[in-house]
């Protein structure tokens, strides 16, 4: 079967990247090896205010929206930052992920579930098959499979190992209202640094709890089960489902373009280094790669695809290093660091100006900000300090 673009994976950044393409008037598949799109769960499911300007969120979807987060440290000094419209939003990721599927193939794509990919022909652009399947050829070839991509391992594309992080989640009811349905929870601890522990109430009594780190699975729901058991307010609680899924490290010397194939998403990495996040990034690129895509298409000349690289690298290139800077000083603080940190936070009145100047998805004006107003000077030892300034000179 041959079409004009082959996308490995139905995650949500493949098939919006699909719709751009198929609305474009191009023959476009969509080869996926799951039964059902989107199941099992494997993401927190909470997404930046940015979602409803870079893609289709229906309403029905949303279940709950966020305007503010209490942020906690290791002794349980808070921070409360909030704004006056909706921050954020958690969803119902699996119905979303079946949602965009569905939109993609509205507009024209051609959907194979339960379809296995075993490798990449090159030289010929042939998706290979198995089971007898029959193979697919696509001018472009776009990976768009996840954290453990078969088409990034197969062109062995740039200078990244693959490195991961595990993920973790709890879906718990607490049996009483406990929560206060307009702001996340995120509790912050050197043990998992740069990791936190999220709190995402679905209802005043029950919420999504996990983390995410560099241990494994086991490990993690031992410290979300020490967590929960340690904290007197949750007394009671019960666990009514467990998720799992896995994070790709944010690789910047990652090359996600060769010859006729792209990556995409998790495939290429394109996570928040601070939260590891995609979803946003992961749309905004889907945009990138299909404007480029329909260029190269209608002047048959695989060269143009570069440019998909370079775009990305151009609009994502400060703000992701900024993040990079603020996971390394996380995860050089201590637990009394993190608290000293907290209480001169709130002395410098920085929760006024992390609720004007935050957000989950550009979190380089607030980190600018807190620098310029010499904040980051009183609560950071010097020796962090050398290396943030070198963003601003």
């Amino acid at each position: 079967m041959t079409h004009d673009v082959l996308i490995v994976g139905a995650g949500p950044v493949g098939t919006t990247f699909a719709r751009y393409i198929a609305e474009k008037g191009f023959k476009v598949g969509i080869i996926e090896k799951k039964t059902i799109v989107g199941v099992p769960l494997q993401c927190a499911g909470l997404l930046g205010k940015q979602i409803k300007e870079v893609n289709i969120l229906p309403d029905e979807l949303i279940i709950n929206p966020f305007y503010g987060a209490y942020l906690h440290s290791p002794s349980d000094h808070i921070l409360k930052v909030a704004k006056n419209k909706p921050e954020a939003y958690v969803v119902d990721r699996v119905g979303y992920d079946k949602f965009l599927a569905e939109q993609a193939v509205d507009a024209g794509a051609e959907l194979y579930l339960k379809h296995n990919v075993k490798g990449l022909d090159l030289k010929n652009s042939h998706v290979l098959m198995g089971n007898g399947k029959t193979d697919f050829i696509g001018k472009i070839i776009v990976g768009a499979d996840g954290n453990d991509s078969i088409v990034s391992r197969t062109l062995s594309m740039g200078s990244s190992d693959g490195k991961q992080l595990q993920a973790a989640q709890l879906l718990v009811d607490f049996g009483r209202d406990i929560f206060d349905m307009d702001y996340v929870n995120l509790h912050t601890f050197s043990s998992i640094s740069p990791g936190f522990i999220w709190a995402i109430p679905l209802s005043t009594s029950t919420a999504r709890v996990g983390l995410f780190g560099n241990f494994n699975y086991h490990k993690l729901n031992d410290i979300l089960k020490n967590f929960l058991s340690t904290k007197p307010e949750f007394e009671g609680y019960s666990v009514i489902k467990k998720y799992t899924g896995k994070i790709p490290v944010y690789d910047s010397k990652k090359m996600i373009v060769k010859d006729n194939v792209l990556l995409l998403g998790d495939a290429a990495s394109q996570v928040k280094p601070t939260t590891g996040g995609g979803l946003i990034i992961g749309f905004k690129c889907a945009q990138i790669a299909a404007d480029v895509t329909e260029k190269a298409l209608e002047r048959d000349d695989m060269n143009i695809l570069r440019e998909y690289n370079e775009n990305y690298r151009k609009i994502f290139k400060n703000e992701l290093k900024t993040q990079l800077m603020v996971q390394k000083i996380f995860k050089s603080l201590s637990d009394d660091d993190l608290d000293y940190m907290f209480v001169k936070l709130k002395e410098e009145g920085a929760e006024e100006i992390i609720s004007k100047y935050g957000e989950m998805d550009d979190q380089s004006p607030l980190v600018k900000k807190l620098f310029k107003q010499g904040i980051l000077f009183k609560i950071l030892p010097k020796i962090l300090l050398k290396g943030l300034s070198i963003l601003w000179k």
